[in-house]
């Protein structure tokens, strides 16, 4: 499929309805509001496409970058390339998915997360907590540098208060990240929700919560009647 046939399908799939509630959670224009059900279809059809995820990526409209993560390569993705995917993820949906699995599937993911989460753009810091929660989930232990992770669990609890909206969330879920799928930290990790308490996520015209790390964590460790097993994809 070409990039114009794909853009022709998306915006035959589109829903004004499905685009309000995308506004409403921080998708930015242009886009079609097409469900990522549908996006799942064309990507079953194509499986994957290094050169077409970019190019998808480049038009700039949030289905198709959607769409470009489910698609693309991301062992093989270039660390400016990565830069240049973090840097135009100005939507949620981008910014707190789509980059962050991709970074997660590269070799130099955790390297570049480490890096935007210095960043002052939201969307940058954002993205690199959130592709730190999805390493934490996919990695191996062994390839987790853990003294590091201490560490940012110890950033998270002196800066997660003072921190933009969309990074407040994002090292949230860091925390249930770690609490979950690296079990040398479980402990630390709830220790850490503790000490930060409830954390607040204002968004408004939407009915989402902010999850409570301490009770998520229980909850999934619970579940799973023990250690909880490393994701074996992070893309959904």
């Amino acid at each position: 499929m070409t990039v114009s046939e794909i853009m022709a399908e998306l915006a035959a799939m589109g829903s004004d309805g499905i685009k309000k509630i995308l506004l409403k959670h921080g998708v930015k224009e242009p886009f079609f509001g097409v469900k990522v059900e549908h996006l799942k279809t064309i990507q079953k059809k194509i499986k994957k496409d290094y050169q077409l995820a970019k190019d998808l990526y480049a038009t700039g409209n949030a289905d198709a970058m959607y769409l470009a993560g489910l698609i693309a390569d991301d062992e093989i993705m270039t660390t400016a390339e990565l830069n240049t995917w973090v840097e135009q993820a100005v939507s949620n949906n981008i910014s707190e998915y789509t980059v962050p699995w991709v970074t997660a599937g590269n070799p130099k993911g955790y390297e570049l997360a480490s890096q935007w989460i210095n960043d002052p753009r939201e969307h940058v810091a954002a993205a690199g907590w959130s592709a730190l929660s999805n390493i934490v989930s996919f990695w191996d232990d062994n390839a987790l540098d853990m003294e590091e992770l201490k560490n940012l669990l110890k950033r998270v609890a002196t800066d997660i208060e003072t921190s933009k909206s969309r990074v407040r969330a994002a090292m949230n879920i860091f925390i249930i990240s770690v609490g979950i799928y690296v079990h040398e930290l479980t402990e630390l990790a709830i220790a850490t929700a503790l000490q930060i308490g409830r954390v607040t996520v204002i968004k408004e015209g939407t009915a989402c919560k902010t999850p409570d790390a301490t009770e998520y964590i229980n909850k999934a460790i619970a579940k799973s009647k023990g250690p909880v097993a490393k994701k074996k994809m992070v893309k959904c």
